[in-house]
């Protein structure tokens, strides 16, 4: 009998949306009659931009015939989106093509990152957190045991509250892997550019790598909070940043993201030699991808246009017009929030510091409303809860009225 990854046993429950949705599930199933409105988990509602259908449809065509078909591309992505990506985003930080590798989404990328670093390595997350993070570190065994305190052994928290402002603090006892994620899913809080500053300096004199989930950068509005670490000088020696098309282009059901790695930062050997991280993950990712569609590479080039960004920017105003609706609503109605700034995410404090889970029943079968509990992002999520903008316009005017006026404390 084959014998098991035991890291798996480590987890903690079910994954925090399946928890979510069966609940929701239940509830619907009991009360057929309810109208329930998801401002829960974070996909998108809005179509994909024009341009990205227009560019797919040709590469469509391109398939049907044998002259432009194409079979397997190069697993990195094809030169026409990485030359894309680097002159809208990165030109004046000097990444090379050879610097960015085209994946299915962030998501993937996040958490498959730590197959190219020792299990020995020590990690550091905030804290509340994206739940991929953490776990796929569990299932890998970079982590000890789950205590009662909500905490894995051996990883060391970030205490991300309203009391520092959401602001990591750096870690006491020296680590080797920070996952930061800029603007912050679930809070949607985000560090300006003095505070990330911080811990590029931090990484610089630790040899510690930052992993940073940049997925949301896309809905900045302020102009101190950076769009990339690597505005910030020196980051291109310890970090590597993760971007993601789903929430930036509506492509949370396409799939396609890109991480840029510079040649530049470095890992260990157990002996202490440097090593380029680069070509460990250019070999980690073409030994077990086979590339992005080609299809879906030709839309997420199309989004660098300029009527691929005038259409983006459509769609994120939307979605930001509903933050600001349900920021405003939720403050109207007597609910401290943060975030719905920088994110389409807003962060309640829940009400008389009720447990998240409760706080969660108690919106969807009082008003039928469905968000997400801030204790499935780790301990000090615990008393605050999550909505996401990405509602239709209609749905999130109908909820934020409900909530207003008929969820009673």
């Amino acid at each position: 009998m084959a014998v098991i990854n035991e890291n798996y046993l480590k987890l903690a429950g079910s994954y925090l949306f399946r928890e979510t949705a069966h609940r929701t599930a239940a509830y619907k199933e009991a009360h057929p009659e309810a109208d329930v409105i998801s401002l829960g988990i974070g996909d998108v509602t809005q179509p994909l931009p024009p341009v990205c259908i227009e560019a797919m449809h040709k590469a469509v065509d391109e398939m049907a015939q044998a002259d432009t078909f194409r079979g397997y591309g190069p697993e990195q992505g094809y030169d026409f989106l990485i030359n894309a990506i680097i002159e809208s985003n990165y030109k004046e930080y000097g990444i090379q093509p050879d610097e960015v590798f085209v994946s299915d989404g962030a998501k993937s990328d996040c958490g498959n990152i730590q197959e190219i670093f020792s299990t020995d390595n020590t990690i550091a997350i905030t804290d509340p957190v994206y739940p991929v993070y953490l776990d796929t570190n569990v299932m890998a065994g970079r982590t000890g045991l789950l205590q009662s305190d909500g905490r894995y052994a051996g990883v060391t928290y970030l205490p991300c509250t309203a009391e520092n402002g959401f602001v990591p603090a750096l870690p006491e006892k020296r680590v080797d892997l920070i996952y930061l994620c800029c603007p912050n899913n679930p809070t949607g809080t985000t560090l300006t550019r003095e505070q990330l500053k911080v811990w590029v300096d931090y990484a610089r004199e630790n040899d510690s790598i930052i992993l940073f989930d940049a997925a949301y950068n896309a809905y900045i509005s302020e102009a101190d909070v950076p769009h990339t670490i690597f505005e910030i000088e020196g980051a291109k020696e310890v970090a590597i940043e993760f971007r993601s098309f789903s929430k930036t282009a509506g492509f949370t059901g396409t799939r396609c993201g890109y991480i840029v790695l510079p040649k530049t930062v470095m890992g260990k050997t157990v002996s202490g030699e440097k090593k380029a991280l680069n070509p460990l993950w250019n070999r980690r990712h073409t030994t077990k991808f086979n590339g992005t569609a080609y299809i879906i590479q030709r839309g997420a080039a199309a989004i660098f246009t300029p009527e691929g960004q005038k259409q983006v920017k459509a769609t994120i105003d939307y979605y930001m017009e509903n933050a600001r609706l349900i920021r405003e609503g939720m403050t109207a109605a007597g609910i401290t929030c943060f975030g719905g700034i920088n994110a389409p995410y807003i962060w309640l404090k829940t009400p008389d510091n009720m447990p998240s889970w409760d706080f969660f029943d108690k919106l969807l079968k009082e008003v039928n409303i469905v968000g997400t509990p801030g204790a499935g992002f780790g301990p000090c999520g615990e008393g605050y809860f999550r909505l996401t903008a990405f509602g239709s316009r209609e749905k999130t005017i109908e909820a934020v009225g409900r909530i207003k006026d008929q969820l009673k404390f």
